[in-house]
């Protein structure tokens, strides 16, 4: 599809009580919208749609602003499970954009097992309306569904809670937390078990990583051998993507045309082209590399490149990793 770039406007939030007559509405407190820890759970939540969504060329700015009208959260649902529902891919009047969030919410309430309705703190007229408590309840709940790995920032925030009915307004201040706390001794157990593996060997003797590396150098050659190719130094011989390209179409099966990358880059704008190819194709096949940007291979850091090659060794050579893993830590 097209690239769609998601402008935001910065407006003051207003709020029609009449049509919230007979219900209780919750607004987050302004003094907690300032909250740095609020700021860096909702650019987390930025970070994880666009990463996810990299390969569709969506990009979006804000989440009160890009997720009312469906369009984000169907792409969303595609990617993280792929499910794909017949809905309109834009929809461009409200009652459309209703109707494709009822379809969208319908479903992922479905996958992510809330079956007492108790537990949902969304609903269509709510993300529509651009509820901001809403619209982080609903992706914190697909976070923990779909990459339990991402680390979300503890939050909590004053609401005020307001009901409206014939007797007059109603109001009441109350705390709500947003991503779940747990004690700092399991925060840290968490994190380490959560910790990228290539992370963790860097942090190892010399000897260790040296180790592993020969095992995906020999993984990576016994791959490229039908193609008369063998790689040396890992450390530099990925850094104009080409091989790396080539041992991707040959994992998993499919011939990239000559057309679609330079074969011999002479530059840098060529290289980098070469390995944002090469880790959208990752992303095509399901698999996602935390915190590599083309620019990192390129510049042959080294854990960047262990990153991608060990996602691909992991992916392809599940007893061999396993032998891996016991020969690395066995001493440990």
């Amino acid at each position: 599809m097209e690239a769609s770039v998601f402008q935001y406007h910065k407006e003051e939030d207003t709020v029609d009580i009449q049509s919230f007559q007979g219900e209780k509405q919750k607004l987050i407190q302004p003094t907690s919208l300032k909250d740095p820890k609020l700021e860096k759970l909702k650019e987390t939540l930025v970070s994880w749609i666009n990463n996810t969504l990299k390969p569709e060329h969506i990009v979006a700015q804000s989440l009160e602003e890009d997720l009312f009208d469906g369009l984000v959260l169907h792409h969303l649902l595609s990617r993280l499970a792929g499910v794909h529902l017949p809905v309109e891919e834009m929809a461009l009047t409200s009652t459309a954009q209703i109707r494709k969030l009822e379809v969208i919410l319908e479903e992922l309430d479905k996958r992510l097992g809330l079956q007492d309705s108790s537990q949902i703190k969304w609903n269509v007229k709510l993300i529509h309306s651009k509820d901001l408590l809403a619209t982080i309840h609903l992706l914190v709940a697909m976070v923990r569904c779909f990459q339990p790995e991402l680390d979300l920032p503890n939050v909590k925030v004053e609401v005020v809670v307001v009901e409206v009915n014939k007797s007059g307004i109603k109001s009441e201040v109350q705390m709500e937390v947003l991503t779940e706390e747990s004690n700092a001794g399991a925060d840290s157990v968490s994190n380490t078990e959560r910790e990228d593996p290539i992370e963790q060997l860097l942090k190892l003797e010399a000897h260790k990583v040296n180790t592993v590396k020969q095992a995906i150098l020999h993984f990576v050659n016994q791959n490229m051998l039908t193609m008369g190719l063998q790689v040396a130094d890992m450390d530099r011989q990925f850094a104009d993507g080409v091989i790396l390209l080539l041992l991707i179409g040959q994992l998993e099966g499919f011939f990239i045309p000559l057309h679609d990358f330079n074969l011999t880059p002479v530059n840098h704008s060529e290289m980098i082209h070469n390995v944002t190819l090469a880790l959208d194709l990752l992303n095509d096949t399901g698999l996602q590399v935390s915190s590599v940007e083309p620019q990192d291979i390129v510049s042959q850091d080294v854990a960047a490149t262990l990153k991608v090659l060990y996602a691909l060794f992991k992916k392809h050579n599940g007893k061999r990793e396993e032998e891996l893993n016991n020969q690395n830590y066995k001493e440990s």
